[in-house]
C-alpha cells in the first residue's frame, strides 16, 4: 500500500475507511492539555469536515475553546435518530518508536499516534456515513465528532448542553468489535496530610505526615479487600481502588510537614458518586480515632460516573446482528475504561462502545489498528443504520 500521504487523500475523499483513517492520523490532534504544544483539534476537524461537505452535507465546527473544536453534522432521514461519535483528540508522542504522523500501512496495519483511539473507529463511523448520505433511503444519523476526551471531555460537555433528540448512540471506541453497553466510573480524590517540622533527632515534637500517609494506605487495604466481596457486576466484575502518587517531605532529616496522596476508585453503573467518596471518607475518619496527631482531609478533584444500557436492549441486539451480518462473533463485553458514553447516558440517550481496534493498543508507543477491523466496522454501522429504517 502506497504511503505517500498524498496518494491517499482522494481515496479519503472518496469515502475509503482505510484512507479517511490515515487522512486523520496524518494530522497530528495532541491534546494540548496533556502535553505542552500539542495542537488541539482545530487541523482535524477542518479535514473531517471537508471530507463530510464533500460527501453533501453541511459540517458545523464548533470551537469550544479556542483551538478546542467539535465538528457536528446531520443526515436528515427517516426512521429514529441514530448518533455516531468519536474524539479528535490523541494523547502525546513523547516516547513513541514509531513515526506518529507517518499514517504508515504495514502488514495489514495502520501505524501512528491515534490509529487505535480512536480515529480509525471516527473513520469507521464516516465511511458509513459518506455511504449512507448518498443513498435513496437514508436513516436519521447524527455525527459528533468531539474534542478533549482524552482529558476533561470539554467537547463532549459542550455537545450534550445543546443535544436534540436522539434515540440510540455508538461510540466508535476501541473494543475489538465487541459490543459494549457498560463501562465504569471514576472518582478522583486528593487526601492531604499536615504534620509538624522538626529536626530528624526531636521525635518528641516532629509529627511525621508521609507515615500518617502510609497508615492511611495500609486502612484502605482493608476496603479493597470489602470491594472484592461485594457482588459483581455482570459485565465490569468489581469496583477497584488504587493510590496514583504520593508527595512529601524536604530531607532525610527532617520531618515532613505536609503529604499528598491522589488517589483513584473505580466505580460501577449502580455505585453512587457521593457514597463511594463517603466510604473512603470513614476509613480517614476511623484512622483519626486511632491516631491522636494526624491532621487530613480529603477533597474530590474529578468524578465521572459509570452507565450501562441493558445487554439485551433491541439496539444491542440490532448491533449484534449488524456485525455477524459481516462475519462478526456477536459477543458482548464490560469496558472497564471511563469513556463519554457517560455523557449521553445521563442526557437520556442510550450509548454502547463499538469500534475498531484492541484498548491494549491504545496510548502505546508503536500504536497501531488492524485495517481490517476498520472496514468491517464501517461496513457494520452501515447495516445497523439501514436496519433502522427496513
Amino acid at each position: 500500500m502506497d504511503n505517500d500521504p498524498a496518494s491517499f487523500v482522494e481515496t479519503a475523499r472518496a469515502g475509503d475507511p482505510v484512507a479517511i483513517a490515515r487522512l486523520l492520523v496524518a494530522t497530528p490532534s495532541v491534546n494540548p492539555s496533556l502535553a505542552a504544544g500539542g495542537d488541539g483539534e482545530r487541523g482535524v476537524a477542518d479535514v473531517a469536515a471537508s471530507l463530510m461537505h464533500a460527501w453533501g452535507l453541511a459540517p458545523r465546527v464548533v470551537e469550544v475553546e479556542p483551538g478546542r473544536c467539535n465538528v457536528i453534522a446531520r443526515i436528515e432521514g427517516e426512521g429514529p435518530t441514530l448518533l455516531l461519535n468519536g474524539h479528535l483528540d490523541t494523547v502525546g508522542v513523547e516516547g513513541m518508536t514509531v513515526d506518529p504522523f507517518a499514517a504508515r500501512v504495514s502488514d495489514g496495519r495502520l501505524i501512528g499516534r491515534g490509529a487505535c483511539d480512536m480515529k480509525g473507529g471516527v473513520a469507521s463511523l464516516m465511511a458509513a456515513v459518506a455511504r449512507l448520505a448518498r443513498s435513496d433511503t437514508r436513516p436519521s444519523v447524527v455525527v459528533a465528532l468531539t474534542a478533549d476526551e482524552e482529558h476533561a471531555s470539554l467537547g463532549m460537555a459542550a455537545f450534550v448542553r445543546e443535544l436534540t433528540p436522539c434515540d440510540f448512540a455508538i461510540v466508535c471506541e476501541p473494543t475489538s468489535l465487541r459490543v459494549m453497553p457498560a463501562h465504569k466510573g471514576f472518582i478522583w480524590l486528593r487526601a492531604t496530610f499536615r504534620g509538624r517540622a522538626a529536626h530528624g533527632s526531636r521525635p518528641d515534637i516532629g509529627v511525621d505526615a508521609i507515615r500518617h500517609a502510609g497508615l492511611f494506605l495500609a486502612a484502605l487495604d482493608g476496603y479493597a479487600e470489602d470491594l472484592r466481596r461485594r457482588p459483581p457486576h455482570p459485565l465490569l466484575g468489581h469496583g477497584s481502588f488504587h493510590a496514583g502518587t504520593i508527595s512529601g517531605g524536604t530531607a532525610e532529616s527532617v520531618y515532613p510537614d505536609r503529604c499528598e496522596l491522589l488517589l483513584e476508585r473505580r466505580t460501577l453503573p449502580e455505585e453512587s458518586l457521593e457514597q463511594v467518596a463517603r466510604e473512603i471518607q470513614d476509613v480517614l475518619d476511623g484512622l483519626h480515632e486511632r491516631e491522636p496527631t494526624l491532621d487530613a482531609f480529603m477533597e474530590t478533584t474529578l468524578a465521572r460516573p459509570g452507565t450501562e444500557v441493558p445487554a439485551d436492549s433491541p439496539h444491542v441486539r440490532g448491533l449484534l446482528a449488524a456485525g455477524e451480518a459481516h462475519g462478526v462473533e456477536p459477543v458482548v463485553e464490560g469496558m472497564t475504561a471511563w469513556v463519554d458514553a457517560a455523557f449521553l447516558n445521563g442526557a437520556g440517550v442510550p450509548a454502547v462502545c463499538y469500534g475498531p481496534g484492541s484498548i491494549a493498543q491504545a496510548h502505546t508507543d508503536d500504536e497501531w489498528i488492524g485495517i481490517a477491523e476498520i472496514v468491517t466496522c464501517a461496513n457494520t454501522i452501515e447495516t445497523f443504520a439501514r436496519s433502522l429504517v427496513e
